[in-house]
């Protein structure tokens, strides 16, 4: 699989994750919402410090999953917390039904 986890440098490890699940949008394109998140990695999330890698998972219903992985939880709330002045990170969101939106941080204990 392209771009797999285990092609992340030093994903395992990861101590702190950003884990949001949503809906696209009904116009949305999944393809076109992949190539945005591609976009905001390289242009934004690879360098941001702490930051270690990017996963978007697909589940049943149509119910999506955002994982970004990050040294520390404070380090993934950080990183988080400026994707509302990123323009590519922007650009991303706008595929998401904001009003679907769950988002939370974790920390890894084991």
């Amino acid at each position: 699989m392209k771009n797999s986890l285990k092609d992340i440098p030093n994903i395992s490890s990861f101590v702190g994750i950003e884990f949001c699940t949503f809906l696209l949008k009904d116009n949305a394109s999944e393809e076109d919402m992949i190539k945005c998140s591609s976009d905001m990695e390289q242009q934004f999330l690879s360098s941001e410090d702490g930051f270690l890698g990017h996963a978007i998972l697909k589940g049943k219903d149509g119910l999506y999953v955002d994982l970004a992985f990050a040294t520390s939880q404070e380090k993934a709330e950080e990183i988080c917390g400026k994707w509302m002045e990123n323009e590519f990170a922007l650009k991303y969101l706008e595929f998401i039904e904001s009003e679907s939106v769950n988002i939370s941080f974790w920390t890894r204990i084991k």
